[in-house]
């Protein structure tokens, strides 16, 4: 690499199942000038290396934060985590089960909701937050209690849809759904629990598809929203 090149910035998701990935968030962090990876939080995790990172991802998860018997012991390196990258100024992105993680190690904390959010949602935007309009894409039954000093950007009448503490940025929706990655989701059991909320996983996976294009542009804008007030 020439000595006057760009250094790239360092963007690491953590991911709770093999199926998951950053998807159209981490093609437009790329786009945005960073590599990035993706490591895999497992109870044999005993720390997540944070050397470097400039950004930390936290995706979703078929679980609750606050279901202990079935997280296992790694929400704690995870949410310790989270709290080691707020005290050394790395911004997080959290997105669902990640925003419902960071609600909590922040202070906050999780509940049920009224009822599942399955599929696309409409939400207004907040441009001056850089939260674009939806539809986005919804597939949880939580809700986060925001901590003192967040500041809700989106809500509906489930529960808060987005929000900001500090340079941190949670989503209760999956920005990051692409096709592919639906697919791998109801190989691994996303299509039965589809079934039993009453939608079709193979219309789903249609849908997505059609909306893919459309999709990555609002993420694009997200994630320039995301970086601009993380300073990073």
């Amino acid at each position: 690499m020439p000595a006057d090149a760009p250094t790239r910035r360092q963007a690491r998701f953590l991911r709770h199942h093999d199926e998951d990935d950053p998807g159209l968030v981490g093609r437009s962090l790329e786009r945005q000038g960073f590599d990035v990876d993706v490591v895999l939080v497992t109870d044999e995790t005993p720390t997540v290396d944070l050397t470097g990172v400039d950004v930390l991802g936290v995706l979703g998860s078929k679980w609750s934060v606050y279901d202990h018997e079935r997280v296992g012991g790694w929400i704690d390196v995870e949410l310790q985590t989270i709290r080691r990258a707020d005290q050394c100024g790395i911004a997080v992105l959290g997105i669902c089960f990640g925003a419902q993680a960071l609600c909590t190690a922040m202070g906050g904390s999780v509940s049920p909701a009224a009822r599942t959010e399955l599929g696309w949602v409409a939400l207004e935007g907040v441009p001056d937050e850089g939260l674009p309009e939806g539809p986005w894409f919804e597939f949880h039954s939580d809700q986060c209690v925001l901590p003192t000093g967040a500041r809700v950007l989106a809500r509906n009448e489930v529960c808060v849809q987005a929000f900001r503490i500090g340079r941190h940025l949670g989503v209760q929706f999956h920005p990051e759904i692409d096709a592919a990655q639906f697919a791998r989701w109801l190989e691994a059991g996303a299509d039965a629990e589809a079934a039993a909320d009453g939608e079709s996983g193979e219309l789903l996976l249609k849908e997505i598809g059609a909306r893919e294009p459309d999709a990555a542009a609002r993420v694009d804008r997200l994630v320039a929203g995301f970086l601009a007030r993380a300073d990073t």
